[in-house]
C-alpha cells in the first residue's frame, strides 16, 4: 500500500469510498435521515478544494482504498474512511500513522480530531483520548453526534 498526496483526479473516487464507508459503518449509530443528508448530494467546491489541498489517500494496486485529512492550522485529523471491501486490512491505521508523522514533521505537539460514534474505539486504540458527546455541524446542513477527541504527538 503507497499513502500519498490526493490529486484533483482522485476526486470522484474519494467521495464514493467515503459515501460507501459512512453506509456500511454508521448505519447502527445515525438514523437512516442523518445518513440520506451526510452521503446524497453534489460534492461542494469547497470540498473539492479540501481533497486537493489536505486530503491524502491510500492506493493499492492502484485503486483508492482510503483516505484521511490533515489540517496543519487548525491540527485538525478529518475524513479517515476506508472503502468497505477493505475493513480490517489496517489501512485506517496506517493512515492515521502517516498523518500523525506529517503532524510531526510540520512541529504539532498535538493533533485533535472528531469522531463518530462508531469510530471512537479505533481512535482511543490509536492513543486518542476523549468521550465527550459534541455535536458536529455539517455542511450539508445536518447535526451529527460525535466525540470530542486530543492526542499529544511526541517528537522522538
Amino acid at each position: 500500500m503507497v499513502i500519498r498526496k490526493a490529486l484533483a483526479a482522485d476526486i470522484s473516487a474519494i467521495c464514493q469510498l467515503r459515501k460507501r464507508a459512512i453506509l456500511a459503518q454508521c448505519s447502527d449509530f445515525y438514523s437512516s435521515e442523518q445518513l440520506a443528508i451526510w452521503t446524497e448530494g453534489e460534492v461542494s467546491e469547497a470540498i473539492k478544494q479540501d481533497i486537493i489541498n489536505a486530503f491524502y489517500v491510500a492506493e493499492l494496486n492502484q485503486l483508492v482504498v482510503g483516505c484521511g485529512m490533515l489540517t496543519v492550522d487548525t491540527t485538525m485529523i478529518d475524513a479517515i474512511f476506508v472503502d468497505p471491501d477493505y475493513f480490517g486490512q489496517g489501512i485506517a491505521t496506517q493512515m492515521l500513522a502517516f498523518l500523525e508523522q506529517q503532524a510531526k514533521q510540520q512541529g504539532l505537539s498535538q493533533l485533535m480530531l472528531e469522531s463518530t460514534l462508531n469510530a471512537a474505539a479505533f481512535y482511543r486504540s490509536c492513543g486518542f483520548v476523549g468521550d465527550k458527546i459534541a455535536t458536529y455541524q455539517s455542511p450539508r446542513g445536518i447535526s451529527l453526534d460525535c466525540i470530542a477527541m486530543q492526542k499529544s504527538l511526541s517528537h522522538k
